[in-house]
């Protein structure tokens, strides 16, 4: 199975817009949705079949017995975290503990336990085609151990799928890290502002630490040409491949707010998306 990932140095670049229309334009019968703080991709993706739903276990958080408890104190004393709270009784803060286990090893009355918690909700649709998702549990983080899970998820029910594409996370954090391990190519959408520019440069450093081969194509170019031309100057510079160019559309936007991907209506960024798709295909399935 060769693995597509797209990723963005920044939010708001389009990123899972092409996501959702490479998807429809593959026929992709296995794809997955990374960025797991804030997944969307289900939005212009229908789904036939109700989807299998299974909680994800991170880190363990402490639980005091305050029926053993003798309020000592050592647990608050040595918690780095501040999570140990004092109101008639100690309670640990679900949000702040880390799951670091050092009050359960110095409690002398043995009080403190660490139990499984919920981090997040692994989610499966899978009929015909597999789409493997996630949301991770606000102040939970586990997300790039999440990620990890997503990935194995799809790997395991689509083992015959000729093509995967996921949808990573924007900017350079535990979830992209972990989008990027194992995947054959990366296309990097960027936009042409001087934080797009700054952004894209950091997620292609990334990658690259990866070994993994990278393509740019650019969002949105004709918001700013001058840009646009330095980031095509930059590829060339590094001897990184542009799939193309895509332009602002007022169309996209009507297509995303009526739950459509931008290639199940007629516009201009629908037909850019299908250049950049073959061109997309033909970097990955070269041998070079």
């Amino acid at each position: 199975m060769k693995q597509l990932l797209i990723l963005s140095g920044k939010g708001g670049t389009g990123k899972t817009t092409l996501a959702g229309a490479f998807i429809k334009l593959a026929k992709a019968k296995a794809y997955a949705d990374c960025d797991v703080d804030a997944p969307n991709l289900h939005l212009v993706m229908e789904q036939s079949v109700a989807p299998k739903r299974t909680d994800y276990y991170g880190l363990p958080k402490a639980v005091i017995n305050t029926d053993q408890c003798l309020q000592c104190d050592l647990c608050r004393q040595n918690c780095r975290f501040e999570a140990i709270n004092v109101n008639h009784e100690y309670k640990v803060d679900y949000y702040s503990c880390e799951g670091c286990g050092v009050c359960e090893i110095i409690c002398p009355e043995n009080a403190i336990s660490l139990k499984p918690a919920v981090a997040g909700e692994l989610v499966l649709y899978a009929d015909e085609t597999v789409f493997s998702t996630a949301r991770l549990k606000m102040g939970s983080g586990t997300s790039g151990m999440l990620v990890t899970e997503v990935k194995k998820q799809m790997n395991l029910v689509a083992k015959d799928a000729e093509l995967a594409i996921i949808d990573g996370s924007p900017g350079i954090g535990c979830p992209v890290i972990a989008s990027l391990s194992g995947v054959d190519m990366v296309l990097i959408v960027a936009e042409p502002s001087i934080s797009g520019i700054s952004d894209m440069e950091r997620i292609i450093k990334t990658a690259e630490q990866f070994q993994t081969r990278v393509a740019v194509c650019i969002n949105k170019y004709d918001t700013n040409l001058v840009n646009t031309e330095k980031i095509e100057s930059f590829c060339k510079k590094i001897n990184l491949p542009v799939a193309g160019r895509i332009p602002f559309d007022s169309n996209a936007v009507k297509a995303i707010n009526s739950a459509l991907s931008i290639i199940d209506i007629d516009c201009t960024s629908g037909r850019a998306a299908r250049e950049v798709f073959a061109k997309t295909v033909e970097f990955l399935f070269s041998k070079s």
